[in-house]
């Protein structure tokens, strides 16, 4: 087991992977705006006091705020999120009106928007069709080569020689799809569909169960199914295929984060497995540690994850900006500044009581619950 990485470590890497995903996110926002001739007057990353600033030639104020977990663009009229007209709206000139977000038609409004997290995508997609381009693609088929004796394929009576095509309902055609569902989803029973000479096959499988632990001593659990694959498949990717792989490869990351949520509702995988901050920190720490490749995929995986929790439609997320102006096309009108206001609110208090829970555990899995106890014991 290797020695984790210092805290001074820890951070370097948060700030290295968190500071250019935000600025990219925000950037998104920005750049649609300037598109649609939205005037910018802040442009932030982390929150509260300004520790370095600067304004450029067009009145937009780009600084540093003390706090760097996040980031925003503000724009100007961009106060009203329920795009009511204030008085001092109104009382602009009507040059200066025609620069401010809330003047903008509801189209445009929702490109700004979401421009967020498109950024957050495509950053993604940049970084898996580069590794593709440089490493290839692994496409072994979903062909049985070994099975493991007492493992739960032996138990579903698979052979070797045997296709899989389809776990849980969800087909699979290579062997890492396999791999990708069985190792969320320990200790579940699922439908498993394959081929043996040509004749279609099913069987009830519970995948099993192992323990792992990475080279810094994190423990984890991850489903197995026992199989070994057959002789493995690397294809090379040329550079007009290579965008469609990262395309392919974020929307089955996508998946599997839905996959997990899905899990968590459900109460099939525990709420002590969300990781905050300061999980955050440590993992990018450890990766940055492995080497510049490692560092470089977690940038993507994060980006993905920040992408995909800012589309959710969760009121002060951009996702809950998104739900506000579909109900506003439907209706052919904003929504009323009351309900707007507690759904904020209610929004916030409950980003808020995520960002508890997920602190706590995060403080639980580095060992200070247990030490605690031990002192007060």
């Amino acid at each position: 087991m290797i020695e984790s990485p210092g805290i001074p470590i820890y951070f370097l890497a948060f700030v290295l992977l968190l500071g250019p995903l935000v600025f990219l996110h925000e950037l998104g926002h920005y750049l649609a705006g300037r598109w649609f001739g939205v005037k910018a007057e802040e442009f932030s990353i982390g929150f509260g006091r300004e520790i370095a600033g600067i304004t450029d030639k067009r009145g937009t104020r780009w600084k540093f705020g003390w706090l760097p977990l996040g980031g925003y663009v503000r724009f100007a009229g961009d106060m009203n999120p329920a795009s009511q007209p204030s008085p001092e709206w109104l009382s602009l000139p009507a040059q200066e009106r025609a620069k401010t977000f809330q003047a903008k038609p509801l189209w445009q409004r929702a490109i700004i928007v979401a421009a967020g997290p498109i950024a957050n995508f495509i950053v993604a997609i940049v970084i898996l069709a580069a590794f593709a381009l440089a490493y290839g693609q692994n496409v072994t088929p979903s062909v049985v080569g070994t099975v493991q004796p007492g493992s739960a394929a032996a138990v579903a009576g698979l052979q070797p020689g045997d296709r899989l095509t389809a776990l849980g309902g969800r087909s699979v055609e290579t062997f890492t799809d396999i791999a990708k569902y069985a190792q969320l989803r320990p200790g579940e029973a699922v439908e498993i569909d394959f081929e043996r000479g040509g004749r279609a096959m099913a069987a009830d499988i519970v995948i099993g169960v192992r323990e792992d632990q990475d080279r810094f001593g994190n423990k984890y659990r991850i489903g197995v199914l026992g199989i070994g694959s057959s002789a493995p498949v690397l294809k090379s990717v040329g550079v007009l295929e290579a965008p469609l792989v990262g395309v392919r490869q974020t929307v089955d990351i996508v998946q599997m984060t839905l996959d997990g949520l899905g899990q968590i509702i459900t109460g099939r995988r525990s709420l002590s497995e969300l990781g905050g901050p300061l999980k955050i920190a440590q993992v990018s720490g450890e990766r940055l540690s492995m080497g510049p490749v490692e560092f470089v995929f977690l940038i993507a995986l994060i980006s993905i994850n920040l992408g995909f929790i800012n589309l959710l439609p969760v009121p002060v997320l951009d996702g809950g900006h998104l739900l506000f102006y579909a109900v506003e096309a439907v209706r052919r009108r904003p929504v009323e500044p009351q309900v707007m206001e507690w759904a904020f609110r209610g929004g916030l208090i409950a980003i808020l009581a995520l960002m508890l829970l997920v602190t706590l555990n995060d403080l639980g899995a580095f060992g200070v619950w247990r030490n605690l106890a031990g002192l007060i014991g």
